[in-house]
């Protein structure tokens, strides 16, 4: 599975459901001759359980197979997205505040590097750098600078945000909602580690790209889109910022109100298409479909390495090597979280990771929330270093490319391998010394 994702011959959802098939068969059927692992696996009774929307207390731990709550939350969160692009909130909320700089491009950068990553700490990474890339594009055209510097900023910074929440990046979602973390558990916890990362990082970018645009950029203010012409219908944009506070709030609160994410995906999901009235199924023909088989099929793969045992020895093999020492084990779990997804897709690494963490935790007596945080912040950051580590590093160079600003692997690597490296070295720091 995995080489098939590197070599990118096939849809990467393609590949996971091909070799998901391949596990219930051959590995669940022909080899063990168990029909149970193929039930555990596929997961489905979870769903009809009222756990499984609505926990008393501490939120459960899932049990292997297929993560729904994962699958319905990241769902509903897309159809979300899908709204509130229609209401052109993102353009909207670009041009806003470059026109409340002034349009000045230094001030423009330092702006929508931080935008990104408030945005992605709420939305999925891959729609906030699909309309941000676009507008810095228009920006750039009419201000008369590069952008594949701020674009690249922007998308370090989109996935450094995702790594502050839950419902950031997707390997957090699975983090979360394996492991039974709330909102406020990845808030305080890898929030504070990206919030002091995103002072560096910020700096680090002005630094080196400082050059790359001109002092001021005058130009006839007319010359400049208004940002209420970006809103497509005012009552559905009115709606969706309304819809999106409500998630933002069910969110927040869901460790203290015992609303799953589950739940919280759902109920969103519903909201959104109800207040869309006509263009509801418009909105359910946008969803990213292939994501969302993608996980599934990597769930399953996943877990055919949970029922043989084979993560089991993975997790043996770490113990081994960091005897018992805490501080290696997370600067293992860190580096090697971090290098990995630089090459390989950051979501099912993580997947992989949760079972071994989990192990390493029971065997070794480790807190497994330092574990957790170590390894959401590997995944999440490593794959800023490549071009192919992360989604929104593939969505950013091709909108540029598109728009005619191709971005190389050298010139992106010389700009975001230093940042990856930088921020990985203040997280493995971080958890140091706030957890051990």
């Amino acid at each position: 599975m995995f080489g098939l994702i590197i070599s990118e011959k096939l849809e990467r959802h393609v590949v996971t459901l091909l070799c998901a098939l391949a596990t219930l068969v051959i590995v669940f059927g022909v080899c063990m001759h168990s029909f149970s692992a193929i039930t555990q696996t596929l997961n489905l009774k979870s769903i009809f359980t009222s756990s499984f929307w609505h926990t008393a207390g501490q939120a459960e731990e899932s049990s292997s197979g297929i993560n729904w709550a994962t699958i319905i939350f990241i769902a509903g969160m897309m159809v979300m997205v899908e709204g509130m692009a229609k209401a052109g909130f993102f353009r909207w909320l670009c041009i806003a505040i470059a026109k409340l700089v002034r349009y000045k491009t230094t001030a423009i950068f330092i702006t929508f590097m931080v935008m990104s990553a408030v945005l992605s700490m709420f939305i999925d990474s891959i729609t906030v750098i699909l309309f941000l890339a676009a507008v810095t594009v228009e920006l750039a055209q009419l201000l008369k600078f590069d952008p594949i510097p701020m674009i690249l900023s922007e998308v370090f910074c989109a996935n450094l945000g995702g790594s502050a929440t839950m419902c950031g990046d997707p390997p957090n979602i699975i983090i979360g909602t394996s492991l039974g973390y709330t909102f406020g558990d990845f808030l305080t916890n890898t929030g504070v580690i990206a919030g002091i990362s995103l002072i560096v990082v910020v700096l680090y970018f002005f630094l080196i790209f400082r050059k790359s645009f001109p002092r001021s950029a005058q130009a006839q203010q007319n010359a400049y889109p208004d940002p209420k012409e970006m809103i497509a219908d005012k009552k559905s944009f009115v709606m969706s910022c309304i819809i999106f506070a409500i998630a933002v709030v069910l969110l927040i609160t869901h460790g203290s109100t015992g609303l799953t994410v589950a739940f919280i995906g759902l109920f969103i999901a519903l909201l959104t298409l109800i207040t869309a009235g006509r263009s509801a199924l418009a909105l359910l023909k946008k969803l990213d479909y292939k994501t969302l088989l993608f996980f599934i099929g990597l769930f399953v793969v996943v877990g055919g390495l949970e029922q043989t045992g084979v993560l089991e020895l993975m997790a043996g093999l770490i113990g081994r090597a960091c005897g018992g020492n805490l501080y290696l084990m997370v600067a293992i779990i860190v580096w090697v979280s971090g290098i990995a997804s630089a090459f390989v897709d950051n979501i099912p690494f993580a997947a992989t990771m949760i079972p071994i963490i989990k192990s390493l935790a029971a065997t070794q007596g480790a807190d497994l929330s330092v574990l957790a945080w170590s390894l959401s912040m590997g995944t999440d950051i490593g794959g800023s270093a490549t071009p192919i580590g992360a989604s929104a590093n593939v969505v950013g160079t091709s909108v540029a490319a598109k728009e005619g600003y191709p971005v190389g692997w050298g010139r992106y690597c010389k700009a975001m391998v230093p940042a990856t490296l930088i921020v990985l070295t203040i997280s493995m720091g971080a958890i140091w010394l706030i957890h051990i």
